[in-house]
Protein backbone atom coordinates (compact mmCIF):
# COMPACT_ATOMS: atom_id res chain seq x y z
CA UNK A 1 0.00 0.00 0.00
CA UNK A 2 1.23 3.26 -0.91
CA UNK A 3 1.73 6.71 1.72
CA UNK A 4 -0.49 9.09 0.60
CA UNK A 5 -1.57 12.37 2.15
CA UNK A 6 -5.24 12.49 4.20
CA UNK A 7 -6.43 15.07 1.97
CA UNK A 8 -8.36 12.68 -0.71
CA UNK A 9 -11.53 10.98 -1.38
CA UNK A 10 -13.97 9.40 1.24
CA UNK A 11 -12.60 5.98 2.18
CA UNK A 12 -9.19 5.92 0.16
CA UNK A 13 -7.68 5.39 3.99
CA UNK A 14 -9.10 1.45 3.46
CA UNK A 15 -6.39 1.20 0.32
CA UNK A 16 -3.62 3.39 1.46
CA UNK A 17 -1.22 4.12 4.92
CA UNK A 18 -2.10 7.58 6.08
CA UNK A 19 1.14 9.33 7.74
CA UNK A 20 0.06 10.24 11.20
CA UNK A 21 1.39 14.35 10.58
CA UNK A 22 -1.50 14.02 8.76
CA UNK A 23 -4.21 13.29 10.83
CA UNK A 24 -6.28 15.56 12.78
CA UNK A 25 -6.32 14.49 16.91
CA UNK A 26 -7.86 16.04 20.05
CA UNK A 27 -4.25 17.26 20.67
CA UNK A 28 -4.10 19.48 17.92
CA UNK A 29 -7.05 21.87 19.06
CA UNK A 30 -6.14 25.80 18.13
CA UNK A 31 -6.67 28.01 21.75
CA UNK A 32 -10.04 28.98 19.86
CA UNK A 33 -11.24 24.85 20.23
CA UNK A 34 -10.08 25.21 23.54
CA UNK A 35 -12.48 28.18 24.31
CA UNK A 36 -15.57 26.78 23.06
CA UNK A 37 -15.16 24.07 24.89
CA UNK A 38 -14.63 26.16 27.99
CA UNK A 39 -17.50 28.13 26.94
CA UNK A 40 -19.78 25.53 26.43
CA UNK A 41 -19.23 23.73 29.39
CA UNK A 42 -19.62 26.73 31.64
CA UNK A 43 -22.86 27.07 30.13
CA UNK A 44 -24.34 23.45 30.68
CA UNK A 45 -22.98 23.29 33.94
CA UNK A 46 -23.82 26.86 35.45
CA UNK A 47 -26.96 26.88 32.88
CA UNK A 48 -28.77 23.89 32.00
CA UNK A 49 -27.86 21.19 34.87
CA UNK A 50 -28.97 22.93 37.64
CA UNK A 51 -32.55 23.61 35.66
CA UNK A 52 -32.82 19.81 34.36
CA UNK A 53 -35.44 19.12 36.42
CA UNK A 54 -37.62 21.85 34.82
CA UNK A 55 -37.29 21.26 31.42
CA UNK A 56 -37.90 17.36 31.86
CA UNK A 57 -40.99 18.56 33.20
CA UNK A 58 -41.82 20.41 30.15
CA UNK A 59 -40.94 23.54 30.66
CA UNK A 60 -40.47 24.74 26.74
CA UNK A 61 -40.48 28.52 27.74
CA UNK A 62 -37.17 27.68 29.38
CA UNK A 63 -36.16 25.74 26.59
CA UNK A 64 -36.65 28.45 24.29
CA UNK A 65 -34.54 30.82 26.97
CA UNK A 66 -31.78 28.00 26.84
CA UNK A 67 -31.18 28.49 23.27
CA UNK A 68 -31.52 32.09 22.94
CA UNK A 69 -28.45 31.72 25.53
CA UNK A 70 -26.74 29.44 23.14
CA UNK A 71 -26.88 32.52 20.51
CA UNK A 72 -25.63 35.17 22.72
CA UNK A 73 -23.02 32.79 23.26
CA UNK A 74 -22.57 32.00 19.37
CA UNK A 75 -22.72 27.80 19.99
CA UNK A 76 -25.54 28.19 17.25
CA UNK A 77 -23.66 29.84 14.35
CA UNK A 78 -20.32 27.74 14.55
CA UNK A 79 -21.05 26.45 10.75
CA UNK A 80 -23.00 29.43 9.40
CA UNK A 81 -21.62 32.48 7.46
CA UNK A 82 -20.58 35.87 9.27
CA UNK A 83 -23.29 37.56 6.89
CA UNK A 84 -25.87 35.76 8.04
CA UNK A 85 -25.18 35.83 11.62
CA UNK A 86 -23.03 32.67 11.89
CA UNK A 87 -19.41 32.27 13.06
CA UNK A 88 -18.06 30.41 10.03
CA UNK A 89 -16.27 28.50 12.30
CA UNK A 90 -14.37 25.14 10.95
CA UNK A 91 -16.24 21.60 11.66
CA UNK A 92 -13.98 20.57 14.22
CA UNK A 93 -14.97 23.64 16.52
CA UNK A 94 -18.60 22.51 15.65
CA UNK A 95 -17.65 18.94 16.87
CA UNK A 96 -16.23 20.33 20.16
CA UNK A 97 -19.84 22.11 21.03
CA UNK A 98 -21.56 18.79 19.94
CA UNK A 99 -19.49 16.79 22.44
CA UNK A 100 -19.49 18.97 24.90
CA UNK A 101 -22.80 20.29 25.21
CA UNK A 102 -23.87 16.28 25.60
CA UNK A 103 -23.14 16.82 29.44
CA UNK A 104 -26.68 17.05 28.90
CA UNK A 105 -28.57 14.59 26.64
CA UNK A 106 -31.87 16.00 26.43
CA UNK A 107 -30.92 19.86 25.78
CA UNK A 108 -27.99 18.40 23.53
CA UNK A 109 -31.07 16.64 21.66
CA UNK A 110 -32.96 20.04 22.06
CA UNK A 111 -29.51 22.01 20.51
CA UNK A 112 -29.09 19.53 17.64
CA UNK A 113 -32.43 20.01 16.74
CA UNK A 114 -32.24 23.30 16.28
CA UNK A 115 -28.71 23.19 14.36
CA UNK A 116 -28.16 20.09 12.74
CA UNK A 117 -31.46 19.68 11.42
CA UNK A 118 -32.95 22.82 10.83
CA UNK A 119 -30.08 25.68 10.09
CA UNK A 120 -27.67 23.30 8.23
CA UNK A 121 -30.23 22.33 5.92
CA UNK A 122 -31.01 26.19 5.11
CA UNK A 123 -26.82 27.14 5.06
CA UNK A 124 -26.83 24.27 2.31
CA UNK A 125 -29.48 24.63 0.19
CA UNK A 126 -30.96 27.78 0.83
CA UNK A 127 -31.64 30.79 -1.22
CA UNK A 128 -30.07 33.81 -0.52
CA UNK A 129 -33.37 35.48 0.28
CA UNK A 130 -34.00 32.82 2.30
CA UNK A 131 -31.10 32.64 4.41
CA UNK A 132 -31.97 36.30 4.92
CA UNK A 133 -35.00 35.52 6.22
CA UNK A 134 -34.69 32.98 8.24
CA UNK A 135 -30.71 32.64 9.64
CA UNK A 136 -29.97 35.98 11.85
CA UNK A 137 -33.31 35.05 14.11
CA UNK A 138 -32.47 31.23 14.08
CA UNK A 139 -28.50 31.99 14.70
CA UNK A 140 -29.49 34.64 17.66
CA UNK A 141 -32.23 31.75 19.23
CA UNK A 142 -35.06 34.23 18.39
CA UNK A 143 -36.72 31.50 16.51
CA UNK A 144 -36.58 27.29 17.13
CA UNK A 145 -35.95 24.88 14.58
CA UNK A 146 -37.35 21.51 13.54
CA UNK A 147 -36.86 18.91 10.81
CA UNK A 148 -39.81 16.87 9.86
CA UNK A 149 -38.82 13.76 7.65
CA UNK A 150 -40.08 10.60 9.24
CA UNK A 151 -44.00 9.20 9.50
CA UNK A 152 -45.00 6.57 10.90
CA UNK A 153 -44.66 4.69 7.98
CA UNK A 154 -41.53 5.45 6.62
CA UNK A 155 -39.14 5.57 9.29
CA UNK A 156 -35.95 4.15 7.48
CA UNK A 157 -37.56 4.58 4.35
CA UNK A 158 -37.87 8.09 4.53
CA UNK A 159 -38.27 8.67 0.78
CA UNK A 160 -41.36 7.22 0.77
CA UNK A 161 -43.08 9.69 2.76
CA UNK A 162 -46.68 9.68 2.44
CA UNK A 163 -47.30 14.08 3.25
CA UNK A 164 -48.53 15.63 0.14
CA UNK A 165 -47.87 18.94 -1.47
CA UNK A 166 -50.17 20.31 -4.21
CA UNK A 167 -49.59 22.80 -5.93
CA UNK A 168 -51.47 25.84 -6.29
CA UNK A 169 -52.26 28.21 -9.15
CA UNK A 170 -50.41 31.56 -7.26
CA UNK A 171 -47.42 28.84 -6.50
CA UNK A 172 -48.21 28.27 -3.34
CA UNK A 173 -48.11 24.70 -1.58
CA UNK A 174 -50.94 23.19 0.41
CA UNK A 175 -49.02 20.70 2.54
CA UNK A 176 -51.20 17.66 4.31
CA UNK A 177 -49.79 14.95 6.20
CA UNK A 178 -48.30 13.81 9.38
CA UNK A 179 -44.76 13.70 10.50
CA UNK A 180 -43.29 11.95 13.40
CA UNK A 181 -40.96 12.16 16.22
CA UNK A 182 -40.07 15.60 15.95
CA UNK A 183 -37.61 16.78 18.00
CA UNK A 184 -38.84 20.24 19.13
CA UNK A 185 -41.94 19.63 17.58
CA UNK A 186 -43.77 21.59 20.62
CA UNK A 187 -42.13 24.80 20.72
CA UNK A 188 -40.74 24.82 17.27
CA UNK A 189 -40.96 28.13 15.12
CA UNK A 190 -39.76 27.17 11.92
CA UNK A 191 -39.41 23.74 10.28
CA UNK A 192 -37.89 22.15 7.33
CA UNK A 193 -40.68 19.84 6.04
CA UNK A 194 -40.28 16.93 3.53
CA UNK A 195 -43.43 15.88 1.00
CA UNK A 196 -44.24 14.60 -2.43
CA UNK A 197 -44.74 17.31 -4.64
CA UNK A 198 -47.04 16.72 -7.39
CA UNK A 199 -47.79 12.79 -6.11
CA UNK A 200 -43.67 11.96 -6.77
CA UNK A 201 -41.33 14.57 -6.30
CA UNK A 202 -39.91 14.36 -3.07
CA UNK A 203 -39.14 18.01 -2.02
CA UNK A 204 -37.70 19.87 1.20
CA UNK A 205 -40.19 23.65 2.18
CA UNK A 206 -39.53 25.62 4.85
CA UNK A 207 -42.35 25.50 7.00
CA UNK A 208 -43.54 28.06 9.67
CA UNK A 209 -45.99 27.00 12.89
CA UNK A 210 -47.11 30.06 12.39
CA UNK A 211 -48.70 29.40 8.84
CA UNK A 212 -52.41 28.48 8.60
CA UNK A 213 -52.92 24.60 8.97
CA UNK A 214 -49.61 23.72 10.90
CA UNK A 215 -49.92 22.35 14.80
CA UNK A 216 -48.15 20.23 16.84
CA UNK A 217 -49.53 16.57 18.81
CA UNK A 218 -49.23 15.71 21.60
CA UNK A 219 -45.99 15.21 23.61
CA UNK A 220 -44.76 11.89 23.14
CA UNK A 221 -44.01 9.77 26.21
CA UNK A 222 -40.43 8.27 26.32
CA UNK A 223 -38.19 6.07 27.27
CA UNK A 224 -35.86 8.73 27.88
CA UNK A 225 -35.21 12.48 26.96
CA UNK A 226 -37.60 13.78 28.93
CA UNK A 227 -36.62 17.38 28.84
CA UNK A 228 -36.85 17.69 25.49
CA UNK A 229 -39.65 17.82 23.19
CA UNK A 230 -41.12 15.07 21.07
CA UNK A 231 -44.37 15.48 19.25
CA UNK A 232 -46.17 14.85 15.31
CA UNK A 233 -45.88 17.79 13.38
CA UNK A 234 -50.03 17.84 11.46
CA UNK A 235 -50.39 19.53 8.18
CA UNK A 236 -54.04 20.10 7.37
CA UNK A 237 -53.93 22.26 4.15
CA UNK A 238 -50.91 24.22 5.39
CA UNK A 239 -50.52 26.74 2.68
CA UNK A 240 -46.39 27.34 2.23
CA UNK A 241 -45.34 30.06 -0.06
CA UNK A 242 -43.39 29.28 -3.23
CA UNK A 243 -40.20 30.74 -2.28
CA UNK A 244 -40.13 28.41 0.94
CA UNK A 245 -39.30 25.62 -1.39
CA UNK A 246 -36.17 24.28 -0.04
CA UNK A 247 -33.53 23.65 -3.16
CA UNK A 248 -34.76 21.87 -6.24
CA UNK A 249 -38.44 20.20 -6.39
CA UNK A 250 -38.08 16.77 -6.57
CA UNK A 251 -34.70 17.10 -5.14
CA UNK A 252 -35.43 16.92 -1.10
CA UNK A 253 -33.21 13.30 -0.88
CA UNK A 254 -30.13 15.56 -1.43
CA UNK A 255 -31.41 17.72 1.50
CA UNK A 256 -32.26 15.13 3.83
CA UNK A 257 -29.07 13.18 3.03
CA UNK A 258 -26.70 15.72 3.18
CA UNK A 259 -28.45 17.16 6.38
CA UNK A 260 -28.02 12.88 7.67
CA UNK A 261 -24.35 13.07 7.03
CA UNK A 262 -23.70 16.14 9.15
CA UNK A 263 -25.77 15.29 12.05
CA UNK A 264 -24.26 11.33 11.99
CA UNK A 265 -21.20 13.09 12.16
CA UNK A 266 -21.65 15.28 15.40
CA UNK A 267 -23.79 12.96 17.09
CA UNK A 268 -21.17 10.66 17.49
CA UNK A 269 -19.12 14.00 18.41
CA UNK A 270 -21.92 14.01 21.22
CA UNK A 271 -21.56 10.31 22.00
CA UNK A 272 -17.71 11.27 22.77
CA UNK A 273 -18.89 13.74 25.34
CA UNK A 274 -21.80 11.32 26.97
CA UNK A 275 -18.96 8.54 27.28
CA UNK A 276 -16.50 10.68 28.89
CA UNK A 277 -18.64 11.79 31.58
CA UNK A 278 -20.27 8.14 31.99
CA UNK A 279 -16.67 7.46 32.49
CA UNK A 280 -15.86 10.19 35.51
CA UNK A 281 -19.31 8.62 36.96
CA UNK A 282 -17.96 5.21 37.28
CA UNK A 283 -14.43 6.08 38.29
CA UNK A 284 -15.41 7.89 40.80
CA UNK A 285 -18.12 5.74 42.08
CA UNK A 286 -15.88 2.99 42.00
CA UNK A 287 -13.00 4.77 44.17
CA UNK A 288 -15.02 5.36 47.11
CA UNK A 289 -17.57 2.51 47.21
CA UNK A 290 -15.98 -0.60 49.50
CA UNK A 291 -16.35 -3.77 49.23
CA UNK A 292 -14.47 -6.35 51.59
CA UNK A 293 -12.52 -3.76 53.10
CA UNK A 294 -11.43 -2.41 49.53
CA UNK A 295 -12.37 0.30 46.82
CA UNK A 296 -13.90 -1.84 43.96
CA UNK A 297 -11.61 0.56 41.87
CA UNK A 298 -8.86 -1.99 42.60
CA UNK A 299 -10.51 -5.35 41.88
CA UNK A 300 -9.42 -6.65 38.41
CA UNK A 301 -12.95 -6.65 37.11
CA UNK A 302 -13.54 -3.25 37.65
CA UNK A 303 -10.41 -2.20 36.57
CA UNK A 304 -10.74 -4.11 32.94
CA UNK A 305 -14.19 -2.61 32.82
CA UNK A 306 -12.58 0.75 33.30
CA UNK A 307 -9.71 0.08 30.93
CA UNK A 308 -12.31 -1.19 27.76
CA UNK A 309 -14.44 2.05 28.45
CA UNK A 310 -11.21 4.25 28.00
CA UNK A 311 -9.91 2.43 25.34
CA UNK A 312 -13.12 2.21 23.17
CA UNK A 313 -13.96 5.86 23.68
CA UNK A 314 -10.50 7.01 23.03
CA UNK A 315 -11.31 4.87 19.42
CA UNK A 316 -14.23 6.60 18.76
CA UNK A 317 -12.84 10.11 20.22
CA UNK A 318 -9.59 9.95 17.29
CA UNK A 319 -12.09 8.58 14.33
CA UNK A 320 -14.37 11.35 15.23
CA UNK A 321 -12.01 14.19 15.15
CA UNK A 322 -9.87 12.58 12.09
CA UNK A 323 -13.10 12.84 10.31
CA UNK A 324 -13.42 16.12 10.84
CA UNK A 325 -10.21 16.76 10.28
CA UNK A 326 -10.63 15.26 6.80
CA UNK A 327 -13.95 17.54 5.73
CA UNK A 328 -12.02 20.78 7.26
CA UNK A 329 -9.00 19.88 4.60
CA UNK A 330 -11.56 19.21 1.66
CA UNK A 331 -13.09 22.83 2.24
CA UNK A 332 -9.39 24.14 2.71
CA UNK A 333 -8.97 27.06 -0.22
CA UNK A 334 -13.14 26.75 -0.98
CA UNK A 335 -15.71 29.63 -0.58
CA UNK A 336 -17.22 27.18 1.94
CA UNK A 337 -20.80 27.51 -0.21
CA UNK A 338 -23.51 25.63 0.27
CA UNK A 339 -22.86 23.25 -2.50
CA UNK A 340 -19.34 23.05 -1.68
CA UNK A 341 -19.97 22.08 2.20
CA UNK A 342 -22.60 19.58 1.12
CA UNK A 343 -20.08 18.18 -0.89
CA UNK A 344 -17.43 17.99 1.96
CA UNK A 345 -20.49 16.46 3.69
CA UNK A 346 -20.96 14.13 0.79
CA UNK A 347 -17.33 12.54 -0.17
CA UNK A 348 -17.12 11.95 3.79
CA UNK A 349 -20.94 10.08 4.25
CA UNK A 350 -18.83 6.60 5.15
CA UNK A 351 -16.81 8.01 7.60
CA UNK A 352 -19.86 9.61 9.01
CA UNK A 353 -21.96 6.48 9.48
CA UNK A 354 -19.50 5.01 11.05
CA UNK A 355 -18.23 7.79 13.49
CA UNK A 356 -22.49 7.23 14.60
CA UNK A 357 -22.80 4.01 14.26
CA UNK A 358 -19.26 3.39 16.46
CA UNK A 359 -19.88 6.36 18.51
CA UNK A 360 -23.62 5.24 19.52
CA UNK A 361 -22.64 1.73 20.52
CA UNK A 362 -19.53 2.94 22.09
CA UNK A 363 -22.29 5.21 24.68
CA UNK A 364 -24.31 2.22 25.43
CA UNK A 365 -21.48 0.18 26.41
CA UNK A 366 -20.14 2.72 28.38
CA UNK A 367 -23.20 3.32 30.04
CA UNK A 368 -24.49 -0.01 30.73
CA UNK A 369 -20.74 -0.80 32.19
CA UNK A 370 -21.34 2.19 34.46
CA UNK A 371 -24.63 0.76 35.50
CA UNK A 372 -22.77 -2.32 36.35
CA UNK A 373 -20.31 -0.64 38.12
CA UNK A 374 -22.64 0.85 40.28
CA UNK A 375 -24.46 -2.27 40.92
CA UNK A 376 -27.96 -1.84 42.51
CA UNK A 377 -27.79 1.69 42.56
CA UNK A 378 -27.17 1.96 38.97
CA UNK A 379 -30.66 0.58 39.16
CA UNK A 380 -32.16 4.12 40.78
CA UNK A 381 -33.37 7.30 40.00
CA UNK A 382 -31.25 8.33 42.87
CA UNK A 383 -28.22 7.83 41.05
CA UNK A 384 -27.59 9.17 37.56
CA UNK A 385 -26.58 6.06 35.72
CA UNK A 386 -29.98 4.76 35.03
CA UNK A 387 -30.60 8.09 33.59
CA UNK A 388 -28.00 8.12 31.34
CA UNK A 389 -28.77 4.53 30.39
CA UNK A 390 -31.95 6.09 29.29
CA UNK A 391 -31.50 8.90 27.39
CA UNK A 392 -28.50 7.42 25.23
CA UNK A 393 -29.94 3.95 23.53
CA UNK A 394 -32.54 6.39 20.83
CA UNK A 395 -29.20 7.57 19.46
CA UNK A 396 -29.01 4.21 17.64
CA UNK A 397 -32.01 5.00 16.10
CA UNK A 398 -31.40 8.68 15.75
CA UNK A 399 -30.01 9.84 12.13
CA UNK A 400 -30.92 6.59 10.21
CA UNK A 401 -30.85 3.25 12.03
CA UNK A 402 -27.77 1.90 13.13
CA UNK A 403 -28.38 -0.96 10.16
CA UNK A 404 -28.96 0.98 7.83
CA UNK A 405 -25.51 2.73 7.72
CA UNK A 406 -24.42 -0.43 8.57
CA UNK A 407 -25.96 -1.34 5.05
CA UNK A 408 -24.32 2.25 3.41
CA UNK A 409 -21.41 2.07 4.96
CA UNK A 410 -20.31 -1.17 2.46
CA UNK A 411 -22.99 -0.14 0.28
CA UNK A 412 -20.87 3.18 -0.18
CA UNK A 413 -17.45 1.86 -0.93
CA UNK A 414 -19.06 -0.51 -3.11
CA UNK A 415 -20.68 1.68 -5.37
CA UNK A 416 -17.58 4.28 -5.63
CA UNK A 417 -15.52 1.32 -6.46
CA UNK A 418 -18.30 0.33 -9.53
CA UNK A 419 -18.33 4.27 -10.45
CA UNK A 420 -14.21 4.03 -10.92
CA UNK A 421 -13.71 6.59 -7.97
CA UNK A 422 -12.44 4.46 -5.53
CA UNK A 423 -10.15 2.04 -6.96
CA UNK A 424 -11.27 -0.62 -4.81
CA UNK A 425 -11.76 -3.54 -7.20
CA UNK A 426 -7.87 -3.17 -8.18
CA UNK A 427 -7.26 -3.39 -4.84
CA UNK A 428 -9.24 -6.61 -4.31
CA UNK A 429 -7.97 -8.70 -7.63
CA UNK A 430 -4.01 -7.26 -6.41
CA UNK A 431 -4.78 -9.11 -3.19
CA UNK A 432 -6.11 -12.15 -5.01
CA UNK A 433 -2.43 -12.24 -6.51
CA UNK A 434 -0.70 -11.76 -4.01
CA UNK A 435 -2.82 -14.91 -2.12
CA UNK A 436 -2.05 -16.91 -4.90
CA UNK A 437 1.99 -16.25 -4.69
CA UNK A 438 4.05 -18.06 -2.16
CA UNK A 439 3.93 -16.66 1.29
CA UNK A 440 6.69 -14.47 1.76
CA UNK A 441 9.44 -14.68 4.90
CA UNK A 442 7.87 -13.89 8.16
CA UNK A 443 9.03 -10.51 9.90
CA UNK A 444 9.63 -10.82 13.25
CA UNK A 445 8.35 -8.46 15.79
CA UNK A 446 9.21 -4.70 15.98
CA UNK A 447 10.32 -2.93 19.28
CA UNK A 448 9.12 0.73 17.53
CA UNK A 449 5.94 2.11 19.17
CA UNK A 450 3.17 0.66 17.72
CA UNK A 451 5.05 -0.98 14.55
CA UNK A 452 3.41 -4.47 15.21
CA UNK A 453 -0.23 -2.80 14.91
CA UNK A 454 0.57 -1.01 11.72
CA UNK A 455 1.40 -4.18 10.45
CA UNK A 456 -1.89 -5.50 12.01
CA UNK A 457 -3.71 -2.51 10.77
CA UNK A 458 -2.18 -3.61 6.71
CA UNK A 459 -3.98 -7.22 7.49
CA UNK A 460 -7.15 -6.18 8.85
CA UNK A 461 -7.53 -3.78 5.91
CA UNK A 462 -6.59 -7.04 3.24
CA UNK A 463 -9.37 -9.37 5.19
CA UNK A 464 -11.66 -6.20 4.28
CA UNK A 465 -10.98 -6.80 0.80
CA UNK A 466 -10.70 -10.08 0.66
CA UNK A 467 -14.64 -9.87 2.42
CA UNK A 468 -16.30 -7.25 -0.11
CA UNK A 469 -14.16 -8.91 -3.34
CA UNK A 470 -15.71 -12.02 -2.46
CA UNK A 471 -19.47 -10.49 -1.94
CA UNK A 472 -18.89 -8.99 -5.22
CA UNK A 473 -18.23 -11.69 -6.85
CA UNK A 474 -20.46 -14.04 -5.47
CA UNK A 475 -23.82 -11.91 -5.13
CA UNK A 476 -22.87 -9.54 -8.40
CA UNK A 477 -25.94 -6.75 -8.29
CA UNK A 478 -27.80 -8.65 -5.55
CA UNK A 479 -25.57 -7.96 -3.10
CA UNK A 480 -27.66 -5.45 -1.61
CA UNK A 481 -30.14 -8.20 -0.65
CA UNK A 482 -27.56 -9.41 1.74
CA UNK A 483 -28.07 -7.31 4.43
CA UNK A 484 -26.48 -10.40 6.94
CA UNK A 485 -23.05 -10.00 4.62
CA UNK A 486 -23.11 -6.30 4.19
CA UNK A 487 -23.13 -5.92 8.35
CA UNK A 488 -20.77 -8.20 8.76
CA UNK A 489 -18.14 -6.23 6.36
CA UNK A 490 -19.46 -2.99 7.67
CA UNK A 491 -18.22 -4.28 11.24
CA UNK A 492 -14.71 -5.27 10.01
CA UNK A 493 -14.69 -1.83 7.77
CA UNK A 494 -15.41 0.32 11.08
CA UNK A 495 -12.74 -1.32 13.15
CA UNK A 496 -10.28 -0.59 10.83
CA UNK A 497 -11.24 3.30 10.82
CA UNK A 498 -11.11 3.31 14.52
CA UNK A 499 -8.52 1.02 15.02
CA UNK A 500 -6.41 2.68 12.52
CA UNK A 501 -7.05 6.24 13.66
CA UNK A 502 -6.68 5.65 17.82
CA UNK A 503 -2.71 4.01 15.98
CA UNK A 504 -2.14 7.67 14.59
CA UNK A 505 -3.19 9.49 16.85
CA UNK A 506 -1.10 7.66 19.58
CA UNK A 507 1.94 7.69 17.29
CA UNK A 508 1.54 11.58 16.78
CA UNK A 509 1.58 11.92 20.78
CA UNK A 510 4.59 9.96 20.95
CA UNK A 511 6.12 11.74 17.77
CA UNK A 512 5.14 14.87 20.04
CA UNK A 513 6.85 13.99 23.14
CA UNK A 514 3.22 14.22 24.49
CA UNK A 515 2.91 13.90 28.63
CA UNK A 516 0.72 10.89 28.09
CA UNK A 517 2.67 9.42 25.53
CA UNK A 518 2.45 6.13 27.38
CA UNK A 519 -0.92 6.26 27.71
CA UNK A 520 -2.50 6.95 24.21
CA UNK A 521 -0.12 3.95 23.08
CA UNK A 522 -1.84 1.86 25.53
CA UNK A 523 -5.36 2.60 24.55
CA UNK A 524 -4.15 1.74 20.85
CA UNK A 525 -2.53 -1.31 21.84
CA UNK A 526 -5.05 -2.60 23.22
CA UNK A 527 -7.87 -1.52 21.02
CA UNK A 528 -6.42 -2.56 17.97
CA UNK A 529 -5.87 -6.45 20.15
CA UNK A 530 -9.65 -6.54 20.28
CA UNK A 531 -10.46 -5.42 17.32
CA UNK A 532 -7.98 -8.45 15.41
CA UNK A 533 -10.33 -10.57 16.85
CA UNK A 534 -13.69 -9.09 16.37
CA UNK A 535 -12.73 -8.83 12.55
CA UNK A 536 -11.58 -12.19 12.43
CA UNK A 537 -15.06 -13.41 13.69
CA UNK A 538 -16.48 -11.09 11.36
CA UNK A 539 -14.62 -12.13 8.41
CA UNK A 540 -15.15 -16.15 8.54
CA UNK A 541 -19.05 -15.43 9.63
CA UNK A 542 -19.05 -13.57 6.10
CA UNK A 543 -17.22 -15.97 3.98
CA UNK A 544 -19.19 -19.20 5.57
CA UNK A 545 -22.47 -17.04 4.48
CA UNK A 546 -21.14 -16.97 1.06
CA UNK A 547 -19.49 -20.58 0.68
CA UNK A 548 -19.46 -24.24 1.75
CA UNK A 549 -17.16 -27.16 1.15
CA UNK A 550 -13.85 -26.64 -0.85
CA UNK A 551 -14.41 -23.35 -1.54
CA UNK A 552 -15.28 -22.30 2.04
CA UNK A 553 -11.91 -23.86 2.96
CA UNK A 554 -9.57 -22.19 0.21
CA UNK A 555 -11.07 -18.85 1.66
CA UNK A 556 -10.69 -19.69 5.47
CA UNK A 557 -6.90 -20.80 4.34
CA UNK A 558 -6.34 -17.49 2.51
CA UNK A 559 -7.76 -15.68 5.28
CA UNK A 560 -5.45 -17.01 7.89
CA UNK A 561 -2.61 -16.44 5.74
CA UNK A 562 -3.57 -12.83 5.75
CA UNK A 563 -4.73 -12.75 9.26
CA UNK A 564 -1.69 -13.19 11.56
CA UNK A 565 -1.77 -11.23 14.67
CA UNK A 566 -0.56 -12.31 17.77
CA UNK A 567 -2.57 -11.62 20.85
CA UNK A 568 -1.13 -9.32 23.66
CA UNK A 569 -1.80 -9.12 27.35
CA UNK A 570 -4.37 -6.80 27.68
CA UNK A 571 -5.13 -7.23 30.88
CA UNK A 572 -1.89 -5.43 31.68
CA UNK A 573 -3.19 -2.84 29.42
CA UNK A 574 -6.30 -2.19 30.70
CA UNK A 575 -4.90 -1.89 33.76
CA UNK A 576 -2.73 0.28 33.57
CA UNK A 577 -5.43 2.68 31.49
CA UNK A 578 -7.96 2.34 34.70
CA UNK A 579 -5.60 3.14 37.25
CA UNK A 580 -4.87 6.13 35.25
CA UNK A 581 -8.86 7.21 34.84
CA UNK A 582 -9.08 6.57 38.67
CA UNK A 583 -6.34 8.63 39.81
CA UNK A 584 -7.25 11.77 37.53
CA UNK A 585 -10.92 10.72 38.73
CA UNK A 586 -12.23 11.09 35.20
CA UNK A 587 -10.98 9.89 31.73
CA UNK A 588 -7.89 10.98 30.23
CA UNK A 589 -7.48 12.10 27.10
CA UNK A 590 -9.03 15.59 27.58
Amino acid sequence: MTVKSEIRKGGSWLLEETPAADVFTPEKKSDEHRLMAQTTDEFIGNEVLPNLEKLEAKDWQLARTLIRRCGELGLLGTTVPEQYGGLDLDKVSSLIVAEHIARSASFATTYGGHTNLCILPIVLFGTDAQKQKYLPRIVAGELVGAYALSESGSGSDALAAKTRAIKQPDGSWLLTGEKMWITNGGFADVIIVFAQADEDQFTAFIVEKAFPGVSAGHEEHKMGLHGSSTTPIILQDARVPAENVLGEIGKGYKVALNTLNFGRFKLGAMCIGGSRMAIGDSVKYAAQRKQFGHAIATFGAIRHKIGEMTARTYAVESLTYRTAGLIDRALEGTAHTGAEVAGAFEEFAVEASIAKVAGTETLDFVLDENIQIHGGNGYVKEYKAEGYYRDARVNRIFEGTNEINRLLIPGMLIKRALKGDLPLIAAAKRLQDEILSPAPATLGSSDAPLDDELRALSAFKKVALMVLGTAMQTYGQKLNDEQEVLGYAADIIIDIFAAESAVLRARGAIAARHALADLHETAARAFVNDAAQRIEAAAKSSLAAMAEGDTLRTLLAALRRVLKVAPINTVALRRQLADATVSRAGYIFT
